[in-house]
């Protein structure tokens, strides 16, 4: 490009201006100065006399971020109570709270309730982020008031204690996404309700210890819940449900001291609530994608089964080792008698996140069991090593004429493949 000669619509420097980021219309430079932390944010006054008040627009505010050096609620109350009364009522598209729960007093409650409330009701924030580090500290309680927002899309809460009120959601007919993280929902807490909600998690929260919590979403999309501690939540029916992930670990209070408790639980306090029928897989029956991992003497999943829900739309099913204890595959043939449409069955023998060996079977489409699903494509084992248990899964498998094998460990296909062959040429005899 010869000297001198602009690029077609580029943009031009503002007269005056070197052409660097003075060029830069006020809207851009406020997005700008939502990705810093607000304290760095509000240093940019000093810059020059365009700059005093641009913060003051930003469309997010992040108070407290640094995770390695996280601020108590009382050291950052002046600088939070000032940001929030210079910016008025402008408008949030997000805000990060994040705060270290030490030693707190009444105040610090008050004041992280009058923030959370004020950018939600002046400032219209539409992603809401409370993060509270706990360190044996009680949860810091959020008031028992409903959230009341016509533009609030997301909530994230971390480490504080909600009620009833705050968790009823239909004034928030934008809200999509909720996630309750490290969360304490007392007694207090019946339902969580929401038409709109499409995305919910719930991780390392305790629920009531004697009676569960009722989750009706209507039009959720997907589900996580993992290591929930007291009594698993009842879901109601979610049609509109696509991938729901559920894991029940030793923190749960629907656990069995009944060694043979796939029909029958000896705990006396097992069903909590005792009218309720299936609490957790026929809120979740229709979804097309689900993973289902449980501790092994929680018996919520193999109680649940006992209602017969139908799994219609199901395509892709991942089961932990609590579907296949030694010698007892009730379970397991259950929820694939129940699958109709399933193309897709991965057994996890070991934790989600480490397995070494991967194998994949294939279905005969020549012999195919008349017990599993007719669209049935592959079934995926993972371990870390191949066991007397991943054998008795093969061995079970082999009885659908699930045989074809490969392996991601190339020393034990040999083996394996042996080993899976002689399986199916028994069950061929027998």
């Amino acid at each position: 490009m010869p000297p001198g000669e602009n690029v077609k619509g580029a943009v031009q420097p503002v007269a005056g201006s070197s052409g660097g980021i003075e060029s830069l219309p006020d809207g851009v430079l406020q997005h700008i100065l939502g990705f810093l932390p607000s304290p760095e944010a509000v240093r940019t006054c000093v810059l020059a006399q365009r700059w005093r008040h641009l913060w003051k627009a930003a469309p997010c505010l992040r108070v407290g971020c640094d995770l390695d050096q996280s601020e108590s609620v009382e050291e950052l109350r002046s600088l939070v109570n000032h940001l929030l009364l210079l910016r008025g009522g402008s408008p949030l598209e997000a805000c990060y709270f994040t705060f270290y729960a030490g030693r707190r007093s009444h105040d610090d409650v008050s004041h992280v309730n009058l923030w959370f409330r004020h950018v939600v009701q002046m400032c219209k924030v539409r992603v809401l982020t409370l993060f509270m580090f706990l360190l044996g500290e009680p949860w810091l309680e959020l008031d028992n008031l409903p959230v009341i927002s016509q533009h609030l899309r997301s909530l994230k809460l971390i480490g504080v204690q909600v009620h009833n009120s705050l968790l009823n959601f239909s004034s928030c007919p934008a809200l999509e996404h909720l996630e309750l993280s490290c969360c304490e929902l007392p007694p207090s807490v019946k339902e969580i309700v929401s038409e709109s909600l499409k995305h919910i998690i719930v991780i390392a929260s305790m629920c009531g210890w004697d009676s569960r919590i009722r989750i009706y979403t209507p039009n959720l999309v997907s589900l996580h819940l993992e290591n929930f501690q007291g009594r698993t939540p009842i879901l109601e029916r979610m049609p509109s449900l696509l991938k729901a992930s559920v894991e029940i670990t030793i923190q749960c209070r629907d656990r069995c001291t009944n060694a043979n408790y796939f029909w029958t639980c000896d705990n006396s306090g097992s069903t909590a609530n005792g009218s309720i029928n299936c609490v957790l897989l026929r809120g979740i029956s229709e979804a097309k994608s689900l993973a289902l991992r449980s501790a092994s003497n929680m018996f919520i999943f193999k109680r649940d089964l006992r209602w017969g829900p139908m799994f219609t739309n199901l395509k892709t099913l991942l089961l932990n080792g609590y579907w296949y204890v030694p010698d007892d595959f009730h379970a397991l043939a259950r929820i694939l008698e129940r699958s109709p449409v399933l193309k897709k069955l991965t057994f996890e023998f070991c934790n989600k996140w480490c397995h070494k060996v991967e194998m994949k079977l294939c279905v005969s489409s020549m012999k195919r069991s008349a017990a599993i699903s007719e669209h049935l494509e592959i079934v995926e084992i993972k371990c870390e090593v191949v066991d007397d248990r991943v054998l008795k899964v093969m061995k079970f498998l082999c009885a659908f004429n699930i045989c074809k094998l490969t392996c991601s460990a190339p020393l034990a296909f040999i083996f394996l493949k042996f080993t899976v062959m002689s399986i199916c040429m028994k069950e061929s005899i027998a």
